[in-house]
């Protein structure tokens, strides 16, 4: 898919928003009847698969070995984070889970690539601020249930920030190849999970289909996700890309009726706000 220049990070940025935001609907829709980490090996199998596709179909750029380790790298980083956020997810609340680890996820890698290529503009600032502001507006809990899943979930949003510095260090490859080997190393850690606990039927059939599609969408996420760094700021893809929640919430809505609250309403035009104000250079 191919965007104007002017507006390909942010384009790029918000298709990785609505299929990770997909994904992570799916995946946590499935993991209600499933093992989390056969789900999530299931997942990133398919998605490996659907991306291997894509990149002979597309016949780009093959990755140098280094950018071929760091993809493997990050891959190995997002892929134990995502087993960890739907093992989160199944134990505790969204509203708790997602917000947590969806910021330091997005949070870690800002810090840093600040700290190395010097801060963005005011007008970025403000936008990562409000970003931080609708991503817990959307999935914040208003009914005071119990803490469960926190720990799951700060060791979630550690690896997915990871995983979006390893996958930033691959400095060449096509978008699809580079996904290719990120999908590698995550089945290298869920796989070495999943054989460890010896659970291989522990999931039903629809849970399978969804976790199928889960993985295709998240696997299409990842590329999106590198396209936009590569015409952007590393920084102002990973939190425009952290409003993902937007999209989880708004599916609930639509899917499983549920509640819509006032203050999910504000964080959804709070999220629509930030991004003309990440996406500006």
């Amino acid at each position: 898919m191919v965007f104007p220049a002017e507006f390909a990070p942010t384009s790029y940025g918000l298709a990785a928003v609505f299929a990770w935001g997909t994904s992570d609907f799916l995946g946590g829709y499935a993991a209600r009847h499933a093992n989390t980490f056969l789900l999530t090996t299931l997942a990133h199998a398919s998605g490996l698969f659907f991306m291997l596709m894509l990149a002979f179909e597309t016949q780009g750029q093959f990755p140098s070995p280094p950018s071929r380790l760091w993809a493997v790298v990050g891959g190995m980083a997002g892929g134990g984070a995502l087993a960890l956020f739907y093992r989160a997810l199944a134990v505790g609340r969204m509203g708790l889970v997602a917000p947590l680890a969806a910021v330091l996820g997005a949070a870690i890698p800002a810090i840093f690539l600040m700290m190395t290529q010097g801060p963005p503009g005011l007008v970025h600032l403000a936008g990562f601020v409000v970003a931080v502001v609708g991503i817990w507006l959307i999935s914040g809990s208003e009914e005071g249930r119990g803490p469960r899943g926190l720990g799951l979930a700060v060791l979630a949003g550690v690896g997915f920030a990871g995983f979006f510095l390893g996958i930033s260090q691959a400095k060449d490859g096509s978008a699809p190849w580079l996904a290719t080997f990120s999908r590698v190393g995550s089945l290298i850690v869920t796989g070495s999970i999943v054989l460890a606990e010896r659970k291989f039927r522990d999931m039903s059939a629809a849970s399978a289909r969804w976790g199928l599609l889960a993985g295709c969408l998240d696997t299409g996420g990842t590329a999106f996700f590198l396209c936009a760094t590569r015409t952007g700021r590393l920084d102002s893809a990973v939190v425009l890309t952290s409003l993902y929640p937007a999209v989880t919430v708004l599916l609930a809505r639509l899917v499983l009726d549920e509640h819509f609250t006032r203050r999910k309403a504000l964080g959804m035009l709070a999220a629509l706000l930030a991004v003309p104000m990440i996406a500006r250079r």
